[in-house]
């Protein structure tokens, strides 16, 4: 389970209130780009189980041939996943980049 389910959702006057405050902090004490580091470091173990269940599929010292393939499978679909998010996020970077202030 990663942590993006704890990523809270905010309304435009919380946002405004922290921004009036000084403070980029949400409302759980956490930031966005700490859910980020927080999510990024599970993709990367879930990566690392993937790689593992690889090598075993490869040397043939699989235990368990189905949870091999669910890890190979969850590590392909968190990767994606990823890829997605920053995507979201470097066009959202480019559309703030475009506006005129």
């Amino acid at each position: 389970m990663t942590n993006l389910q704890s990523i809270k959702s905010l309304s435009t006057a919380d946002l405004l209130q922290s921004k009036s405050s000084g403070g980029a902090a949400t409302g759980s004490g956490t930031d966005f780009a700490q859910e980020l580091r927080n999510a990024l470091s599970d993709v990367n173990q879930i990566q690392v189980e993937g790689e593992q269940a690889m090598s075993d599929i490869a040397t043939g010292s699989v235990k368990d041939l189905h949870q091999a393939a669910i890890a190979i499978d969850k590590a392909e679909l968190s990767m994606k996943f990823m890829l997605e998010v920053r995507n979201k996020a470097l066009n959202a970077y480019k559309e703030i980049t475009r506006t005129q202030m």
